[in-house]
């Protein structure tokens, strides 16, 4: 068999990417392997539907390979329209019988967050708080205690300054998840958000208690106050987008 019928009979059982390989050895080869019909088989194996079509919905299906065979990077956002400067975060948690907690906190409060954990803080909670991840933070002062035996709830509201309009983050959330090995209690609510994105569902957001042993048994002693929206935004800009899809009135 011919050099060249060699090649043929074997770069139609070649994936994409391995074919593309061959395409580098020489001139030769990619002269071969530039061949639709090869390009076609490596589509077949990703898409067997698209070829049942006479002809590629793009130009060539080697076209179609390269646009397709693997995901796009993320795309770079643009610059948010919200600012932390323009917000404030209205956080009311309460137990059965009394608010224990009560405070409007500006947007850059709960932006900067908590720099150094406060002394006593647990191991595994100090790596939690120095990671990387992106979370808000506001520490608690007057600290304030509550005893593990109580049903703890809480609501959050954000106001924009900038259009005196408030959206909600959390209604009567109960903190119902109660994590003494990392000293985190936790509560969610899904986000309502604008009728704009009707197909932007099933976020939720995330607010936990930062707390140490109060020496009392039973009771903590809460420091500080996280919140976060998991994996639906890591950074600073993404929860300001976030945001300003909230249902806004």
């Amino acid at each position: 068999m011919a050099y060249e019928e060699v090649l043929k009979a074997v770069f139609p059982l070649l994936e994409g990417v391995d074919l593309a390989s061959c395409m580098a050895v020489s001139k030769q080869w990619r002269h071969i392997a530039r061949d639709d019909f090869f390009w076609k088989c490596a589509c077949a194996k990703r898409w067997p539907s698209i070829c049942k079509r006479p002809n590629p919905s793009t130009l060539t299906y080697y076209k179609l390979y390269q646009t397709f065979y693997k995901r796009r990077p993320g795309r770079t956002l643009l610059p948010p329209r919200l600012s932390f400067d323009d917000l404030e975060f209205f956080i009311d948690i309460w137990t059965e019988d009394r608010f224990i907690f009560s405070e409007v906190v500006p947007g850059p409060i709960l932006q900067n967050g908590i720099k150094i954990p406060p002394p006593g803080v647990c191991d595994m909670l100090r790596l939690h708080m120095e990671s990387s991840e992106y979370k808000m933070k506001v520490p608690v002062e007057p600290r304030f205690t509550v005893p593990l035996s109580q049903t703890v709830n809480v609501s959050v509201l954000v106001g924009r300054k900038d259009s005196n309009k408030v959206a909600c983050i959390l209604n009567k959330s109960k903190f119902d998840y109660i994590d003494r090995t990392a000293y985190r209690a936790m509560a969610n609510d899904y986000l309502d958000f604008s009728p704009v994105y009707p197909f932007t569902t099933g976020i939720r957001a995330w607010i936990s208690l930062l707390f140490m042993d109060s020496g009392n048994e039973g009771v903590v002693d809460v420091f500080g106050i996280e919140m976060d929206f998991m994996d639906a935004a890591n950074s600073k800009e993404e929860v300001l987008w976030l945001l300003d899809m909230l249902d806004w009135k």
